[in-house]
């Protein structure tokens, strides 16, 4: 049910959460109204929220800040929107630990098309995902989201965590980096195939010895062959 479902806005701007909130509500999502970057942590330690929503630029503590706390213990899906349009923006929002970037002004409902991706997505992988994934001495446990190299334990952020579990779920499969950003960012990415090339060389040093299971496509992306 969608009333199980409950979401984080947060904006500085009345109107701006109102207008997101009014459309979540309309779904039967349970949503929660922030104005500053402080009231996020707050409620975020008050509830357990499947998805939040909020600007770049919150006042007290940025949503940059806000976002590297969150990450340090939560891997719930972040929705950033902002006014700051920039290639490097949202370069630096992915690799802090975002799920998505949204320029303003947007459409209200292009938020909410974006949101339910995140949702079914994250829902899906709930349901149909195996509890330990294994190949020689590379483990990950879904569960905990948490990888092993030859039972060391080793630190991936989201994005390099989400991108190993896809490519070693999707074996021998060539992506480009457009549909690796597709499916693991969940949207059409419009800027720099950077981001993609810049997740991959750190999860590869990360994995070591076996990043030699991640090859390269030249000109195309990447695969993960077994």
């Amino acid at each position: 049910m969608n009333s199980d479902i409950r979401l984080l806005v947060a904006d500085p701007d009345g109107d701006v959460r109102s207008k997101i909130r009014e459309l979540f509500v309309s779904q039967g999502y349970t949503v929660d109204e922030a104005a500053d970057g402080i009231a996020v942590l707050k409620f975020f330690r008050r509830n357990d929220y499947s998805l939040i929503v909020m600007d770049t630029d919150l006042p007290e503590l940025d949503g940059r800040n806000v976002c590297r706390q969150l990450r340090k213990t939560s891997d719930v899906p972040i929705l950033f929107i902002s006014e700051r349009k920039s290639e490097q923006e949202k370069l630096c929002a992915f690799e802090i630990g975002a799920d998505d970037f949204i320029v303003k002004p947007f459409y209200p409902r292009e938020v909410l098309a974006r949101v339910k991706v995140f949702l079914y997505r994250t829902g899906s992988r709930a349901n149909n995902t195996p509890s330990k994934i294994a190949f020689n001495g590379l483990f990950i446990n879904t569960l905990s989201r948490e990888v092993t190299v030859d039972d060391r334990p080793v630190s991936l952020t989201p994005k390099e965590y989400d991108l190993l579990f896809f490519l070693s779920q999707n074996p021998n499969k060539a992506y480009s980096r457009e549909a690796l950003l597709n499916e693991v960012w969940g949207y059409c990415f419009t800027g720099s195939d950077r981001t993609i090339d810049t997740h991959i060389r750190s999860l590869r040093d990360n994995i070591r010895p076996y990043d030699g299971y991640i090859v390269t496509v030249w000109g195309f992306g990447y695969k993960f062959v077994i």
